[in-house]
């Protein structure tokens, strides 16, 4: 086996089913021993996809996804993609190609410093030097990924541990011409050589020799879980906060959302948490957490740090009592150490307390009815805030739209500012793991790729992409690989002219709009060009009968771009993350 070969196999073993590359001569044997091991090799058009998509699949699968890229700006396209996994803690391994170990640093092609470059964006890089070593490299990898909190793993690859001994012994001697010359320099050389290449091949484990390990998450102690269940008897306005961290174990997210039914706390949901309840649920919440938390005499904040997000653990009332659980230890405590903190899986902490829950008190009923009289104000004032466009589509109007046309097993990706952030307040994810965002890094970008994984991942599904007008044009070049990979999609791009989640607050702070006026560009017609359908819609009338061809298209194996011109808008005005 060559050592793309010996990569595929041990990828296999593991479970994974996909591979995103974009093809270098540096990593040509690894697709190849992936396509001979029967993963779907899926062929990207820019680098950063292929991290996105493989995040995506991780999200998705809670088995790493996979990405190879060769050398040098292969490796740089993904840096941004790498970093967004990173802080979403998605397992996720890159293997990046890397000029022969016997020129490193000697000016070859694309022969940079990949380590360093890659080093604080990952829980472990490494450079593989040998055949030899790369099932134990390989395997370690996965179990990095997987482990405590999960995220990136960057294995470097030289091209020459890749190929079949025989091959890159020519390319050695060939280059060098040792084998023709007769000079003892060139003997030396030879000499030299051939002990190099004993070293690069040395026989190693065969990929079926070590065992897949079981990687388990951090379980709670029950016992200390006591305090927490003292708290809840006593309580009479308690809010529940889940994060992304809580659906870390797929296999287990039906029994997350039972617990977290029979917890019976008023929740709301943010991340890949949304969607853990179905769209419609008595407990769940979608507006106005700010205050509840304010307000709020006991929280429970599981897989979410305090970030931002959570003003910086200010938002949260200083009297209540918090609760936190984290696989993060600094997350545990980072801004506001909680009254009760637990280092271990958040999942599986909120189905351990469920274990032990008795019944919800009926000293929740009065908290319970002033949330959910807020939440139908607050959908009632959105409602308002649909009224008709002087010219163009009313963004609220817009999503509201999709809100009804998406099946009931729809997966949402979201990216984008303003108009994503205006379907965040109506559309309503439909299930567990049906909706994903970038997460605490905010990236623009992550469209094409999260699509693609998710279509993979979800065959016979409706992928609904959301995009701002800005953040299209990122990906909009894998529709291409969505006709190629015969992966359909519904892309819905929201053109207002304008990156205007920044403009709103620029212009009436600055008192300019540099920087953040659009065209209205056909990004129909561009997604045609790459061989999809396109549909532009101008106005609200056009919105259903456009959705519906779109839908007709998607179950014909097309991917579509709706391209609805949006009108400018005040509903999201002040909100701004800096």
């Amino acid at each position: 086996m060559n050592g793309g070969a010996i990569i595929a196999a041990v990828l296999a073993r593991h479970g994974v089913s996909e591979l995103f590359a974009l093809c270098g001569g540096h990593i040509s044997p690894i697709l190849i021993g992936a396509e001979n091991e029967g993963i779907r090799v899926v062929d990207v058009r820019d680098e950063k996809n292929a991290v996105f998509a493989a995040d995506a699949v991780g999200r998705l699968s809670g088995i790493p996804g996979v990405a190879a890229v060769t050398a040098g700006p292969g490796l740089t396209n993904t840096i941004t993609a790498v970093k967004n996994a990173q802080l979403a803690q998605s397992p996720l391994i890159v293997f990046g190609g890397a000029t022969a170990t016997i020129l490193r640093g000697r000016g070859s092609l694309q022969d940079i410093d990949q380590m360093s470059l890659m080093n604080p964006h990952v829980k472990w890089a490494t450079s593989v030097g040998s055949v030899h070593d790369l099932v134990t490299v390989v395997e370690r990898a996965f179990r990095i990924a997987r482990e405590g909190v999960p995220g990136p793993v960057f294995i470097e690859v030289p091209v020459d541990l890749l190929y079949d001994e025989e091959t890159v012994r020519g390319w050695y001697f060939k280059e060098t011409g040792v084998d023709r010359a007769k000079d003892v320099g060139s003997k030396v050389l030879k000499l030299y050589l051939e002990r190099h290449l004993n070293k690069v091949f040395k026989p190693g484990p065969h990929p079926e020799d070590n065992p897949v390990l079981d990687v388990r998450a951090l379980d709670p102690d029950p016992e200390a879980l006591e305090p927490v269940l003292s708290a809840l008897s006593k309580c009479s306005k308690p809010v529940l906060v889940v994060g992304s961290q809580a659906t870390l174990e797929p296999d287990e997210i039906e029994h997350l959302s039972s617990a977290i039914r029979k917890l019976g706390l008023p929740t709301y949901l943010g991340g890949m948490a949304r969607g853990l309840l179905g769209k419609e649920d008595p407990l769940q919440l979608r507006h106005k957490r700010g205050k509840a938390l304010k307000e709020a005499d006991l929280v429970i904040v599981a897989g979410f740090p305090f970030d931002f997000r959570l003003g910086y653990g200010r938002s949260i009332n200083k009297k209540a009592t918090l609760i936190a659980a984290n696989r993060s230890s600094s997350d545990l405590k980072k801004n506001r150490r909680p009254d009760h903190g637990f280092r271990c899986d958040p999942g599986r902490f909120l189905r351990t307390l469920a274990e032990q829950f008795s019944s919800t008190p009926e000293t929740w009923a009065s908290w319970f009815n002033t949330l959910k009289d807020r939440e139908a104000a607050r959908n009632n004032e959105i409602e308002q805030m649909a009224s008709p466009a002087d010219k163009f589509v009313n963004p609220v109007t817009a999503v509201q739209a999709l809100e009804g046309a998406m099946d009931d097993d729809a997966i949402m990706v979201v990216d984008g500012g303003d108009f994503v952030a205006t379907a965040a307040y109506v559309v309503k994810p439909r299930a567990p793991l049906s909706w994903l965002d970038p997460g605490v890094f905010g990236t623009l970008g992550v469209g094409g790729g999260f699509a693609l994984g998710a279509a993979l991942r979800n065959p016979g599904q409706e992928v609904w992409l959301i995009w701002g007008d800005g953040s299209s044009a990122y990906s909009l070049a894998e529709f291409d690989t969505f006709l190629r990979h015969k992966l359909p999609v519904i892309a819905v791009v929201g053109t207002d002219a304008s990156w205007a989640q920044i403009a709103r607050e620029q212009v009436e702070m600055l008192g300019s709009a540099c920087g953040t006026e659009l065209r209205r560009t056909a990004y129909h017609t561009v997604a045609e060009g790459y061989g999809g359908k396109g549909i532009l819609v101008e106005d609200p009338k056009e919105l259903g009968p456009a959705l519906a061809q779109a839908k007709a298209w998607f179950r014909e194996g097309l991917p579509v771009l709706i391209n609805i011109q949006l009108s400018s808008s005040d509903f999201r005005k002040g909100s701004i993350s800096m």
